[in-house]
């Protein structure tokens, strides 16, 4: 595929942007539009409902890594849409033919928060408190830094796991701060968690512009126009973690890149594996290699795993939610 180069025209015709209909999906991809917008491109919301919203259940049961983001791709495919935002943590970590993820744009706080009665952080929290999460990466991390408290599966949007706090039904929960602050009710947080304390999922934070590969001005201009270089080094970097565990999204991982002013990226990783947690880090220049170490050492594999081999597979059961 062959690329326009910088200052790629802004598309003429109307671009159709993919979006879930949650509030957040809706804010997300409402802060994309408008930047399109300003660079000169027409753009209409386009309102496409997934598994993930439709069933109450435990993301484990229906599917985990993907379930946000299979019906967003299925449009793009049959031309129903031009292009479609994701949250980036919850697009799977394996090429899709014939998409690509055009752009991802400057990242929000990575961090995960807490939002507690009485204004509560958790260090704060009374043992026995009731902590809600339908993350197996914050339950397994809560369970280091507080084994005392009641953690409880739950699900829903963020004004429902928040209402579950304000009626009394739960202590606190934990939630992205970035999709807080994308919802304009970051005050709302008690407790900003730091990374030492609970690594936020792979890719949190960030966006994924994803389109058509075949359509190469498209592909230009939204690189043009969102992309951010960190970011996206940061992000590759996390997500090698999961495609070296063969982790899916509902696995107990966590991974955190910085990159500092030489481009020089700081990873660190989570991964609970059975009884025996462990966590790592390390830099590098290279996203990808820098996440397959960072992987290798947390399975303390004399080794390395070969992505796809029968060893890799194997070693990837240990993750009690991984993607089957």
């Amino acid at each position: 595929m062959t690329s326009p180069g910088p200052g790629t025209d802004a598309p003429t015709r109307p671009l159709r942007l993919g979006t879930r209909a949650s509030a957040l999906a809706t804010s997300q991809s409402g802060w994309v539009a408008d930047r399109v917008r300003a660079a000169g491109a027409p753009v209409e919301l386009v309102h496409v409902r997934t598994e993930g919203d439709v069933s109450r259940a435990s993301l484990r049961q229906i599917g985990g890594t993907g379930v946000f983001a299979s019906a967003l791709r299925e449009a793009l495919r049959e031309n129903r849409i031009d292009l479609a935002v994701h949250s980036l943590k919850d697009l799977p970590t394996a090429p899709e033919e014939g998409l690509v993820v055009a752009a991802v744009p400057e990242r929000e706080d990575p961090r995960d928060a807490l939002v507690a009665r009485d204004g509560l952080s958790l260090e704060d929290l009374p043992a026995g408190a009731s902590v809600g999460t339908g993350s197996p990466r914050r339950a397994a991390q809560l369970a280091l830094v507080r084994p005392d408290l009641d953690v409880r599966d739950i699900r829903g949007n963020v004004g429902t796991r928040i209402d579950l706090v304000r009626s009394g039904e739960l202590d606190a929960v934990v939630l992205a701060c970035a999709g807080l602050s994308r919802l304009g009710r970051l005050d709302e947080a008690t407790d900003r968690l730091d990374p030492e304390v609970m690594l936020p999922a792979a890719g949190q934070g960030a966006l994924a512009v994803e389109c058509r590969e075949d359509d190469a001005h498209l592909v230009a201009f939204l690189r043009d126009v969102l992309e951010d270089a960190p970011t996206r080094a940061a992000v590759t970097a996390e997500r090698a973690v999961l495609s070296r565990l063969e982790a899916g999204c509902t696995a107990p991982v966590g991974a955190l890149a910085r990159a500092d002013a030489d481009g020089v990226l700081a990873l660190t990783a989570f991964v609970a594996l059975r009884e025996d947690p462990q966590r790592h880090a390390e830099t590098g220049s290279d996203p990808v290699a820098l996440g397959h170490a960072v992987a290798d050492r947390l399975l303390s594999r004399p080794d390395p795993l070969v992505v796809g081999s029968e060893d890799a597979a194997a070693t990837g059961s240990l993750l009690p939610e991984r993607e089957k």
